[in-house]
């Protein structure tokens, strides 16, 4: 097979298939008594799985993946989608945490801290909200409150969405939220930007969630067909002449 020809397949130019080779993403292909590549159905497996598995995990995780399976090193390979089965896990349970304590919250929950003198003090948000200014200090230190320090003296300095988080915070607490979940739901609150933004940031996670998933499995299968074409060509003592497609040479 020609480097056009695997290119062409894949929507690629055959410079990128030389340097997926060059990588060891794919075997190196053999050589033509006039010096041109000649690629295989291993190597036209091979690339398939590894822009199915860029799809599922990262461009670089991929590589590494492919690197390993190309060169035989299993064990290596399927460390790196355990790790990345492990991360889609992680997300899908933080997604489910946040979805979670936001119906604690309610539609009740405030956008804003209204009717108050801000910047407030430890000890100010500690009084608005009938807590002591330990309790505070103890969810700053969980990753729940993150103030502002005043540039001359050092003290917290609570602004308005720090009070508006502070309270949602008593709230998700009140419900018997632990710390860390807490952290979870404002720090995605915070990339969100209000409440609002974040029902729909979760919705698109969600379906982001659903798509990796989905490329996961694709990748699974397409990454197991290289693994079955290593095998065969193994098998047959890496002569490739049985699985060549004849084709016009070409530039190599």
């Amino acid at each position: 097979m020609r480097p056009v020809d695997l290119a062409r397949r894949h929507g690629l130019s055959t410079q990128a298939i030389r340097n997926y080779e060059a990588a060891g993403i794919i075997p190196p292909a053999r050589r033509s008594r006039t010096s041109y590549r000649d690629y295989t159905a291993t190597h036209a497996a091979g690339l398939a799985a590894y822009l199915a598995l860029v799809l599922a995990f990262d461009s670089s995780t991929s590589r590494r993946l492919m690197r390993a399976v190309t060169a035989g090193r299993l064990d290596e390979a399927l460390e790196h989608i355990d790790d990345g089965h492990a991360l889609l896990a992680r997300d899908r349970s933080t997604l489910r945490t946040v979805e979670t304590a936001l119906t604690d919250l309610g539609p009740g929950a405030p956008e804003t801290a209204v009717g108050i003198r801000l910047p407030y003090s430890v000890g100010e948000l500690a009084r608005h909200l009938g807590l002591s200014p330990a309790t505070l200090r103890t969810w700053e230190r969980a990753g729940v409150l993150v103030p502002r320090r005043d540039p001359r003296t050092g003290h917290r300095q609570y602004l308005a969405s720090d009070v508006r988080e502070a309270e949602l915070a008593h709230l998700l607490r009140r419900g018997g939220r632990p710390l860390d979940t807490i952290a979870t739901v404002l720090g995605e609150l915070r990339d969100a930007g209000s409440l609002d933004a974040l029902l729909t940031t979760l919705d698109r996670w969600r379906r982001d969630l659903t798509s990796r998933g989905r490329a996961q499995l694709h990748a699974a299968g397409e990454l197991s067909a290289y693994l079955d074409a290593l095998d065969r060509r193994a098998s047959t003592g890496s002569n490739a002449r049985r699985e060549r497609t004849p084709a016009p040479k070409a530039g190599a």
